[in-house]
């Protein structure tokens, strides 16, 4: 992720422009204001109104304590690596290009995980296939040395691991993206439902379905 990551965070210095130079332009006195010094107590929402009206340092640290879980979920959905990198930077540059407009009226990794879900629907509609990804390079790296130079508890947990991506990988895409929202973005049912578009309902009956699915397949773990 580090040009995109680069990317990101030019933009969000420079406003629309993808460039650091984008300082000196006419968006320069708006968004490129002096940090506050923001803390863990600081809500994501109170992060993003601070974003929006032009605190740059709201932004820099909304984009470290999502970062992760929001790339984690692109990736489990789309399997692709490179797409998901693509992604990730695609989706923060709207959030970037949003701010203007943002009110706090949902939380805020309702609002993120919303603009993200919109982004993967368009994806899978441009693209024909998504290429299978179960376990990437360095967790491949890492069980290859686990089965060899570690102890049988670490390659148990490897194991495991590597059974748990298979099998969401297995799931409905629908009920994936429920599981992972969840697990990655620590969302309720209801926020679940609102970044996914659909009825309470339906949002708990995906992930009962998936949570079922993962239990029935982890069983010879247990």
């Amino acid at each position: 992720m580090g040009k995109g990551t680069d990317a990101v965070k030019s933009a969000a210095l420079g406003g629309d422009s993808l460039t650091l130079s984008g300082c000196r332009r006419v968006h320069r006195d708006a968004y490129c204001q002096a940090a506050m010094a923001w803390n863990a107590d600081s809500s994501d929402e109170e992060l993003m109104l601070g974003y929006r009206n032009g605190d740059v340092g709201a932004f820099d640290e909304l984009y470290r304590r999502h970062k992760g879980g929001l790339y984690r979920y692109l990736l489990r959905q789309c399997r692709d690596a490179a797409a998901a990198a693509e992604l990730f930077q695609d989706i923060w540059m709207n959030l970037i290009r949003a701010r203007g407009t943002y009110e706090a009226t949902a939380k805020f990794t309702t609002y993120l995980y919303r603009l993200a879900h919109n982004r993967l629907v368009d994806h899978y509609r441009r693209s024909a296939h998504a290429a299978n990804l179960s376990v990437d390079d360095q967790e491949r790296d890492g069980l290859a040395a686990v089965q060899y130079d570690q102890p049988e508890a670490r390659y148990e947990r490897k194991q495991r691991a590597a059974r748990l991506l298979e099998l969401l990988e297995a799931l409905p895409e629908v009920q994936r993206e429920a599981f992972v929202l969840q697990h990655e973005g620590g969302m309720s049912v209801e926020e679940i439902a609102a970044a996914t578009g659909v009825s309470r309902e339906t949002a708990k009956s995906r992930l009962r379905y998936a949570l079922a699915k993962l239990r029935l397949g982890m069983s010879e773990w247990r």
